[in-house]
């Protein structure tokens, strides 16, 4: 099936014209779809409650401006030929297409080591079948061996059209304006030098407030204390799920939730299970939500109470410093809490945690954003800018935290 092109209404940008027929196809396949039922923010709405967008909404955002950039730089003699930039909308369409459910929750509690994507590559891989070999140079173009690299870092680099993209939504969905950016602008001052995206000099400025907004979008946003201490209660209420139903206990969840709560799935032997991949399809938010919701009945007290903490928001205290809390501090809280609520040493950790959050705004050990000066020369962004908080982005800031019951 083949169909026509399509258009859609994108509450940030309009009217987003799907220009392959084909691609809708994409779009219309349940792999695709299941994006509709995984939240782009996690945990992000128990703090700003219009964080409700999800994976599919920001997917077709990072089409629509990857068509932008596209015919951009064909407008200043870029060459991308039909099949090329047929290839690069693929990509950029099926980047997240790996995610699980509330994003990163998966991946580190539940299917250990397994990277999203390293599951959208198998996507694609999949799909690639399916489609008769349409989404092989997608697939060259989002691993980054096609010869023009340039288009890889359209789909994947420090200025790619995913971060534009989900920048300005996160922004818009959670009212947080601080995420707003210059795409429109930044999309007409990309260009091509040495067969790598560069950013004309006149775009800096607008360069600079990207890196400055992902910077505040971290710390206001993503890593709100809030959002921090709810991810980590999901990660540790799914331990205690999959605990428990490793010692034999039976707990409610959906099939495709209870083929990885019942089995050790790691990087070693997902990918030599075609069921894993057929299971992880079927995985989304509903799942989790639906689960967790019976779970708050259950009869092992730190799983009700896990679960009821994260449903009705009783979420716990999180204090963040600059400094890492010393052992004695968190011995002095467990020993508070144990008592309070007679907890054993074995189940104390679900209570009380710590760890810590990093953020860096632009990576110097990542391909760098770099400007073509009007002299000709190509150079780092941190190099040529005269905000010196540019250059101090690359610095990984590190933030501790000491979560623990009300």
């Amino acid at each position: 099936m083949t169909n026509k092109k399509k258009i859609i209404n994108d509450p940030l940008y309009g009217f987003l014209t799907i220009p392959y027929g084909w691609l809708f196809d994409l779009i219309e396949h349940p792999y695709f779809q299941r994006l509709r039922r995984i939240k782009q923010l996690g945990m992000s709405h128990l703090v700003y409650p219009g964080a409700l967008h999800t994976r599919y909404h920001h997917a077709l955002g990072a089409l629509k401006l990857t068509l932008e950039a596209i015919e951009n730089l064909r407008f200043k003699d870029v060459e991308i030929t039909d099949a090329e930039a047929e290839a690069t909308c693929a990509a950029i369409l099926l980047h997240d297409i790996g995610h699980g459910p509330f994003s990163h929750a998966l991946e580190e509690a539940i299917v250990k080591g397994v990277h999203h994507e390293e599951i959208s590559l198998l996507f694609m891989q999949r799909l690639n079948e399916e489609f008769n070999g349409k989404l092989t140079l997608a697939i060259e173009v989002f691993k980054g061996t096609y010869h023009k690299g340039f288009l890889h870092q359209l789909v994947s680099s420090q200025l790619d059209m995913d971060r534009m993209d989900y920048l300005m939504r996160d922004s818009f969905y959670t009212g947080v304006s601080e995420g707003v950016i210059g795409a429109d602008r930044i999309i007409k001052m990309l260009n091509v030098a040495n067969g790598s995206l560069v950013v004309e000099e006149k775009g800096i400025y607008s360069i600079e407030k990207f890196l400055v907004a992902r910077r505040l979008m971290y710390w206001q946003v993503y890593l709100h204390k809030t959002v921090v201490a709810a991810e980590i209660q999901l990660l540790l209420l799914l331990k205690r799920a999959k605990e428990l139903v490793m010692k034999g206990e039976q707990l409610f969840a959906t099939p495709a939730f209870n083929h990885f709560l019942s089995q050790n799935i790691s990087n070693e032997n997902f990918f030599t299970d075609k069921n894993n991949l057929e299971q992880y399809a079927l995985l989304d938010d509903f799942d989790i939500t639906a689960s967790v919701k019976v779970w708050m009945q259950h009869p092992d007290e730190t799983l009700s109470y896990l679960s009821k903490s994260l449903i009705n928001r009783r979420l716990p205290k999180i204090i963040f410093q600059n400094t890492a809390f010393s052992v004695d501090e968190i011995n002095k809280v467990k020993e508070e809490v144990k008592q309070h609520k007679g907890i054993t040493d074995n189940e104390i950790n679900y209570y009380v945690f710590s760890g810590s959050v990093h953020n860096n705004a632009y990576s110097d050990t990542q391909v760098s954003i770099n400007i073509l000066q009007k002299n000709g020369e190509v150079n780092d962004v941190s190099k040529v800018s005269d905000n010196y908080s540019i250059s101090s982005m690359s610095r990984d800031v590190e933030k501790f935290y000491l979560c623990y019951p009300k």
